[in-house]
């Protein structure tokens, strides 16, 4: 599509465009904004470009799309159970949390860094510290475990051969590349066709996984009215409780925890058991991986028709991408983002703070409550990358040249709007306590003790 559609509008025909892929013919409720006024008033703004110069705007519709698929949820929700939030808010509010800023190359929150190659630039997401002692089997030298040393190493290198390699040892890693000239659809397989009337009960949901997309999924559907259940292991409960108390309230506040050791043959067979009560599953974990705990998601979905399974990836399922790592940063990366920074303003910034995230989050409460409104969703795989190419190529510029023209006209526009920094909404409530809720549980979903 051309610059010539009005852009005030960006959000709401983004809404139309997910609804009716759903069967709906709903009209979304949003107010027209231009999409960077948007993001100067969200935070993403503030949170993009070099961090000792002014920030500068992605000429992608970020926080409008994010408005937009808000807004598509409200539509199918029961009324008013939104009303209070904002979707551009949602992809800003941990920056607000962690106090993150704008840092150019590296990530708002430190670990993901953009670095040159011989022929190109990658990002590599090093959060976890047992990423660093890969460095050696990675680059097949020695090198210091600082990102001075990595970043001269990684100028040896052909930027393919870096990104093969560091997926095959397990580590987080992106190629600097443009975002597709046909953007992939937001959610891989057939997307469940809406029901004219909402069902007459809530849900439950079984919400396995952690951080932030998984846990944003499930908070939006339990502001939807839905009875979620979080669901954590006793070995290895969800690394946000580690973080800032405000955003595990944020995103987990009024769910029921109940946590399992996965490891026993009981923790096993109470999983199985969860799950045959859920009408929506979430998950963010390898295939193989709930493979070996002996749930199988496709068969699952055979035998039960009614059920709504949300899978989040980095890349998608099968292989070999499933076992492909990705965190929100280096999706972003993946998905065009930075590239059209350098193509725009000369230099491949990360932009915003986990970016793939919260969007992946949004848009994977929107299928799981179209699921459940067409009585059953089936398997509806989203991947932080995928989700983000389809935000990218909606309504994008034909070319180069249109997308450098975009992010003038953009900038321009901003020059005279307040750029916010990004805010936080309140929690909705305390967060659980681990295992909290087992006995409740067991006794509201009917699991034998």
């Amino acid at each position: 599509m051309t610059l010539s559609l009005p852009p005030e509008h960006s959000a709401r025909r983004y809404a139309q465009a997910l609804l009716s892929s759903l069967g709906s013919a709903r009209a979304p409720s949003v107010p027209p904004q231009h999409p960077a006024v948007a993001a100067a008033h969200c935070g993403l703004l503030a949170l993009s470009g070099d961090e000792n110069a002014a920030s500068q705007l992605c000429p992608a519709p970020l926080a409008a799309a994010a408005d937009g698929v808000l807004a598509a949820l409200k539509a199918l929700a029961p009324d008013h159970q939104l009303a209070d939030v904002r979707g551009a808010q949602l992809i800003t509010e941990r920056a607000a949390i962690f106090a993150h800023q704008r840092r150019g190359r590296v990530s708002a929150g430190g670990s993901c860094r953009v670095l040159d190659c011989k022929d190109g630039a990658i990002a590599v997401n090093l959060a976890r510290d047992d990423d660093w002692d890969l460095l050696p089997a990675w680059l097949q030298r020695e090198v210091p475990q600082n990102w001075e040393a990595l970043t001269q190493a990684a100028r040896d290198f052909i930027m393919h051969d870096l990104v093969e390699d560091g997926r095959l040892l397990g580590l987080a890693v992106a190629p600097v590349v443009p975002p597709p000239s046909r953007p992939p659809p937001w959610c891989a397989g057939a997307l469940p066709q809406i029901k004219a009337e909402p069902r007459a009960r809530a849900p439950r949901v079984l919400d396995l996984s952690s951080l932030w997309a998984g846990p944003l999924c499930s908070h939006l559907l339990l502001r939807c009215g839905a009875d979620v259940v979080k669901l954590e292991s006793t070995q290895r409960p969800d690394g946000a409780r580690r973080g800032p108390p405000d955003f595990f309230a944020l995103m987990n506040a009024g769910k029921r925890s109940v946590a399992l050791d996965f490891a026993s043959r009981q923790g096993r067979a109470e999983l199985q058991a969860l799950i045959a009560r859920a009408d929506i599953v979430i998950e963010a974990s390898r295939p193989r991986a709930l493979r070996q705990l002996g749930v199988d998601a496709e068969a699952l979905i055979r035998a039960r028709p009614d059920l709504t399974w949300i899978s989040l990836t980095g890349y998608g399922r099968g292989e070999p991408q499933e076992n492909w790592i990705a965190y929100g940063d280096d999706a972003g990366v993946a998905s065009g983002l930075s590239f059209l920074m350098r193509r725009c303003y000369g230099q491949p910034w990360i932009v915003g703070d986990a970016i793939a995230d919260p969007f992946t989050g949004l848009h994977a409460a929107l299928a799981a409550w179209a699921g459940w409104r067409a009585g059953g969703g089936g398997l509806l795989a989203l991947s932080l990358v995928d989700v983000l190419r389809h935000v990218i190529g909606f309504e994008a510029p034909a070319d180069a040249a249109g997308w450098r023209a975009r992010a003038q006209q953009w900038s321009q526009l901003v020059e005279n709007v307040e750029t916010c920094a990004p805010h936080a909404r309140a929690a909705y409530g305390c967060a659980p306590a681990l295992n909290q809720h087992r006995a409740q549980v067991w006794a509201d979903w009917g699991v034998a003790c």
